[in-house]
């Protein structure tokens, strides 16, 4: 990872979404990413820090998530750090759009958005603390 990396830190409340929004695409933006791009990533992280409030968290504010940014000269990375519950990728299963789609469900598409819109995506857990790592190659 660089060492011209960002951080932030917000409560895990939906309320610090617009917050969160403006920071990664500041970064993002410096780093030379063309509009379609941008909006991808925003839309990861958007997903990757909802998950973290309504699953590692349970929609409890009073916790914190920390996101940091930077990147190389072939990547972008972004790193979510959180001390809720863990996510355990492997008894993860790819949702059926097309059932989906057909009974109107909404919701429970977050995994799949940021595998498809990410290039990399690696989730880390230890007693103390859970990581995504997500990286959009340039």
């Amino acid at each position: 990872m660089s060492s011209s990396q960002k951080h932030i830190t917000v409560a895990s409340s939906t309320k610090h979404l617009k917050e969160v929004r403006s920071f990664i695409q500041r970064y993002v933006l410096e780093d030379g990413f063309d509009e379609r791009e941008v909006s991808e990533i925003i839309l990861a992280v958007d997903e990757a820090y909802t998950n973290i409030i309504k699953h590692a968290y349970e929609n409890e504010s009073s916790h914190k998530v920390h996101i940091a940014i930077g990147s190389t000269p072939t990547q972008l990375w972004i790193e979510l750090t959180d001390h809720g519950k863990h996510f355990d990728p492997a008894a993860y299963q790819a949702p059926d759009l097309m059932k989906r789609i057909k009974n109107k469900q909404r919701g429970g598409m977050g995994v799949y958005l940021i595998q498809k819109l990410m290039d990399v995506v690696e989730y880390g857990s230890t007693r103390e603390k859970n990581t995504l790592l997500m990286k959009k190659n340039k």
